[in-house]
């Protein structure tokens, strides 16, 4: 048996403060010397961001809808090598996840199942007494096989209201309070329209941090918690995943595009691209005024192009230098952002239009509402099938030029519900609204890496 320690920070709701406690422990926990891998649930981009920057550590997603359980855990196992503690951040509530079912597939109840982690939940305690403890209750009493430890209590008015709540807790739960953090600490961090602004953007963070360990130190029992995830068993005998592909993309480069304006990657795909023996090379669409010599290929991540549209248009030997490469034949795979680099234009929610680098032949446009939002299946007309996830609050026009790649389902009770066509496919490039994590299906990746290959070795489209 191999023993990792880990525990799971799940709040009771959204908004309770999960993300502010799970970055402030992360970092007390480094300020001890422990080293700390990061996790978070579902498919998220930015709160990776900032546990890697408190921690030193890239964090990884766990995601129980988009990933087999088998997978999970030889992830979980692979991603906790010569880590001391792992810290998973939960997501949403702690039983929220894909649809209403009781099962939670995708949710951080699932996730601490899955990986038999003990749960630290975050209430919000404001304006409660014993009404806190009704509440704990219930949540230990909706599934029985999750394991709450121990409970913190955020938005608290002081000592004395902390001690109400704690005895009411601890006396009708069982369940040990581990401290709490009191309300209006000015350590909030800024949202935009896809969460909170990445790390990278926040010029202030490293002070609001310093003080947020301040107050964990001060508040949160923090020896309690490394007791809670002390020498925690995992299944033994996981099956490699990679040993199929391990080599795989031998004497293949491949450009990552990576800076502000483009940064939604799951660490997991690039860890695989680097283990099929890939040679990545970081490229700044912001930055760069040319591609690397001798690329086999290039990934367009998700991101906020909009919000960097100014500085991407005006880099305009680098999108020239780009777009000729692809008309050339050069391989690439967008996501999201990606997909909206490679139109003509984006426009913003003030009309103000920002020329991109034109590859195909169509325009991206903000919009206030969310256009799509949640899990979905996606199929190739290649006939592989892959799971993945879509929030953008923009869209491309359509038009008789575009040539669709991916037919798009969404399920609701095991019935689809809605049907669209996404995926983009001019050349050799590739480019979709959908977020793909790549341990979903493995063929998905490996048909670009052949075609990579088949570009290097001077095949190309006409």
């Amino acid at each position: 048996m191999i023993k990792i320690n880990r525990i799971m920070i799940a709040g009771a709701t959204s908004g309770t403060g999960k993300t502010t406690l799970s970055l402030g422990i992360m970092a007390a926990l480094k300020r001890r010397d422990i080293n700390v891998r990061p996790f978070k649930v579902g498919p998220d981009y930015i709160d990776p961001g900032f546990h890697k920057l408190v921690t030193g550590n890239n964090s990884y997603n766990l995601d129980s809808w988009m990933l087999k359980e088998d997978i999970i855990k030889y992830l979980f196992h692979k991603n906790m090598d010569n880590m001391d503690m792992g810290v998973i951040e939960g997501v949403m509530g702690l039983y929220d996840g894909f649809g209403v079912e009781r099962n939670g597939i995708g949710s951080s109840a699932h996730i601490s199942k899955i990986l038999k982690t003990p749960v630290i939940l975050v209430i919000d305690g404001k304006g409660m007494s014993t009404s806190a403890a009704a509440m704990v209750l219930g949540y230990k009493e909706y599934d029985k096989d999750v394991d709450i430890q121990g409970v913190i209590i955020n938005k608290v008015s002081g000592d004395y209201h902390y001690n109400l709540l704690k005895e009411a807790i601890e006396r009708d739960t069982g369940i040990k309070c581990l401290g709490y953090l009191p309300k209006d600490l000015n350590i909030s961090l800024n949202s935009r329209h896809l969460g909170l602004i990445p790390a990278e953007e926040v010029d202030t963070l490293n002070d609001k941090i310093d003080l947020l360990v301040d107050y964990i130190e001060k508040y949160v029992d923090l020896n309690g918690i490394i007791d809670i995830s002390y020498n925690r068993e995992t299944i033994k005998g996981q099956k490699d995943y990679m040993a199929p592909y391990r080599g795989y993309g031998e004497g293949i480069k491949l450009g990552i595009m990576r800076d502000k304006a483009f940064s939604f990657y799951y660490q997991d795909n690039i860890d695989l691209l680097m283990e099929m023996g890939i040679d990545i090379e970081y490229i700044s669409p912001l930055k760069d005024q040319h591609l690397p010599d001798d690329l086999d290929g290039i990934y367009i991540g998700g991101g906020f192009p909009e919000v960097f549209g100014r500085e991407l248009e005006i880099n305009q030997e680098f999108k020239h230098n780009l777009r000729n490469a692809l008309e050339a034949g050069l391989p690439a795979y967008g996501e999201c952002g990606g997909l909206m680099y490679l139109t003509e234009s984006i426009e913003d929610l003030n009309q103000c239009n920002y020329e991109m680098v034109g590859f195909f032949p169509t325009k991206s446009l903000m919009t206030k509402r969310l256009q799509r939002f949640g899990y979905v299946e996606v199929e190739t007309n290649d006939g592989i099938n892959i799971r993945a996830h879509e929030f953008h609050h923009s869209k491309v026009l359509d038009n008789v030029k575009l040539n669709y790649q991916y037919r798009i389902m969404k399920k609701r009770k095991g019935q689809y519900v809605k049907t669209w066509n996404c995926g983009m496919k001019k050349k050799n490039v590739l480019a979709g609204y959908p977020h793909i994590h790549f341990y979903s299906n493995i063929d998905f990746i490996k048909g670009f890496i052949d075609l990579c290959r088949a570009f290097r070795g001077g095949d190309t489209i006409e």
